[in-house]
């Protein structure tokens, strides 16, 4: 019998999930456990396996498409095996549900048609797309359809729209569509960062300081311990380890950055949930480590290197990627120094790394070889002022400065 396969839902909060890739078309042969489709949610992305031997029957999902979790997307079963009563019942149900499966529709026109010219009720379009459309006052007769058989979907609309938004701070006459070579839809991942990112810009006061440690004493150190560490416990510490232990310490000290503004409240932490910035390949994602104020060293460094391995892997569950209260950003890898990085709200404050640099130093009277790492920390001056901030990234200076203080 033909088996469904679903829209998983990725956590609680999951309400929609898009095909982002196809990796097999109708009639291909496929094995259990053949990745069959990438699929993506707002902050999660993972592969789609095959539920059994057989063929694809029928792709009910076409890529770049948000549906709800719970929607079958295709349909794998015996060669021309024909789908049963119940699973076309299943089809029609999930029709006026969910974009989707209008996208998907094989309607035809109507047969009588008195006029081959579109009009708007034979115009083949999603009924979100339709209803944005009409909000906006799109004659939809003029827009080209990218879905199945040539429907509109809610991607053309809000192509459109952009590019209607784009001829407006532009004249037509400076615009060559010509070397427009290629659009990209703005949806799953990159959809929500975009949103979270521009509506944190626009609902604080963002404010960006810079302050340099010198960790010669701190790099030392962690190659003392390395050994010991991955021999005892199994894990490696990292500089960005050692970073993230005196920002919790530093949390403790200064309440008022471990905060989030609300309804002209401010809403003091009693715990530490430290987010850490994971790239992606088309994206980023932020892993939280709960309650971070009662780990040592070492269990922290093993929760991070946990949780981004999980987030690599599309393994990270939506829990773990709420509630945090300070988010450490690392840009060191690409050789960048300052940056300013972007608040995730609602958090007051979010730690920029940048790459260390080796310079010479005078120690008293004595020349030496020093490494300087930069800070960039960025805070919500409506929760505080410039000399709070300072004061709390002169506090990570001083624990990065006196590693001995992070062992304590």
């Amino acid at each position: 019998m033909a088996a469904e396969v679903v829209m998983p839902k990725l956590g609680m909060a999951m309400k929609e999930g898009t095909v982002s890739t196809w990796n097999k078309k109708v009639g291909d042969s496929v094995s259990k456990g053949d990745m069959i489709a990438s699929i993506n949610s707002e902050k999660i992305e993972m592969d789609i396996e095959a539920p059994q031997d057989g063929v694809i029957l029928n792709i009910l999902v076409q890529e770049d498409v948000g549906v709800p979790p719970g929607t079958i997307i295709c349909y794998v079963g015996k060669p021309n095996e024909q789908l049963t009563e119940q699973n076309r019942s299943a089809n029609e149900l999930q029709a006026p549900k969910n974009e989707v499966a209008a996208a998907i529709s094989l309607e035809e026109p109507p047969a009588n048609a008195a006029s081959s010219k579109k009009n708007k009720e034979t115009v083949r379009i999603s009924p979100i797309a339709r209803k944005i459309a009409e909000s906006e006052n799109l004659n939809i007769e003029t827009i080209k359809g990218t879905g199945p058989k040539g429907r509109i979907t809610k991607a053309d609309v809000e192509n459109v729209l952009a590019e209607r938004a784009s001829e407006a701070s532009h004249p037509p006459a400076e615009i060559d569509k010509a070397l427009k070579k290629e659009t990209l839809p703005v949806a799953g991942m990159r959809k929500v960062i975009a949103s979270r990112m521009h509506n944190s810009l626009l609902n604080s006061a963002q404010l960006t300081i810079n302050m340099k440690a010198d960790v010669t004493d701190l790099l030392s150190l962690q190659r003392e311990i390395k050994d010991v560490t991955q021999q005892r416990h199994g894990v490696k510490i990292s500089l960005t380890d050692f970073i993230a232990r005196a920002v919790v310490l530093s949390l403790q000290e200064h309440k008022q950055m471990n905060s989030a503004y609300s309804d002209n409240e401010i809403h003091l932490y009693n715990h530490v949930h430290l987010g850490m910035a994971v790239a992606l390949e088309n994206g980023l994602v932020v892993p939280v480590m709960q309650h971070a104020e009662k780990m040592s060293l070492v269990e922290l460094a093993a929760e991070i290197k946990t949780r981004a391995a999980d987030a690599r892997q599309g393994q990270l569950s939506t829990d773990r990627m709420q509630g945090s209260t300070f988010t450490i950003t690392n840009l060191g890898a690409y050789g960048v120094e300052y940056f300013t990085p972007v608040l995730n709200p609602p958090e007051t404050g979010i730690l920029g790394v940048g790459a260390t640099e080796d310079v010479p130093m005078y120690q008293g009277d004595e020349l030496q070889r020093r490494n300087l790492l930069p800070l960039s920390l960025t805070f919500d001056h409506r929760v505080l002022d410039g000399s709070p901030a300072a004061n709390f990234l002169g506090t990570i200076k001083q624990y990065l400065e006196q590693p001995i203080l992070l062992l304590l």
